[in-house]
């Protein structure tokens, strides 16, 4: 218990030393710009050391749990045992990883569909567009792009292939895209990619890929086991874009269907 007390502590004092110019900034600005003394400051400080416990927690919980989980799930699913196959025979067929894209893939859904800012953008967007905007159905898009980007991710590290090749082809998929998509889903469709790198995704994500490439015979979790968080940030613009032609094809389908029925 004393040594986690002192584990805690020192994250604890980290996070205070990487929270402090924040708070600086904020109260520098209160006081030398604007002019005006901070509103209950009682409250203000309990609420930052509420701030400053809650990241300090959440980091320990990050060493403790997580990334020991992503790291211990990669090794087993990539463990030649639960694979059936011999390694004295070769290079493992990048087929043979199959659990490993399936459980990619269901935790990038899984994470993103639960992911705090991605909610919070989705509630703003339902509201800002009077409801034409799912807030659900945009979660739903997002979190199929995630997931579909990070078990494609897997596959990367598994074969070994470039990155560049991978995140150049889908911005060329996003431009296209971007110019036949509806103008109000550009912004918010760009804005859904960088949600979904946030405080539940990353930390499983990254524990993914530093396992994986920890694992498969032949990689460097250096050079292998980054990149999967380019992944979840890219595909789920390519899935609201989609997601948003789509709906507008649909729409235009059946507007068409009721001039029919009117003439």
């Amino acid at each position: 218990m004393s040594e986690f007390l002192l584990l805690f502590w020192k994250t604890f004092l980290g996070t205070l030393r990487d929270v402090m110019p924040i708070a600086a900034i904020i109260i520098g600005f209160q006081l030398l710009i604007i002019r005006k003394p901070i509103r209950h400051p009682k409250q203000f400080l309990i609420g930052f050391f509420y701030v400053l416990l809650g990241i300090a927690l959440f980091l320990e919980g990050l060493e403790m749990a997580l990334f020991p989980l992503g790291n211990i799930m990669a090794k087993q699913l990539t463990d030649p045992a639960f694979l059936q196959v011999d390694l004295s025979l070769g290079n493992v067929p990048w087929h043979a990883y199959y659990w490993v894209y399936i459980f990619a893939a269901s935790i990038g859904f899984a994470t993103t569909l639960a992911e705090p800012s991605l909610i919070a953008v989705a509630i703003k967007a339902h509201e800002i567009s009077g409801g034409a905007i799912k807030a659900f159905s945009l979660r739903l898009a997002v979190s199929i792009g995630v997931a579909f980007g990070i078990a494609l991710g897997a596959y990367r590290i598994v074969t070994g292939t470039d990155l560049y090749v991978y995140i150049i082809t889908g911005y060329v998929i996003v431009i296209i895209q971007t110019m036949f998509s509806p103008k109000m889903m550009i912004g918010l469709a760009y804005d859904s990619g960088g949600v979904t790198t946030s405080t539940v995704t990353v930390p499983l994500v990254t524990a993914l890929g530093l396992g994986l490439a920890s694992t498969v015979p032949g990689r460097n979790p250096l050079l292998d086991g980054f990149g999967l968080i380019a992944f979840a940030s890219l595909f789920p613009i390519i899935a609201v874009l989609g997601y948003a032609q789509l709906a507008e094809w649909r729409s235009r389908h059946n507007n068409k269907i009721q001039e029919k029925k009117e003439s």
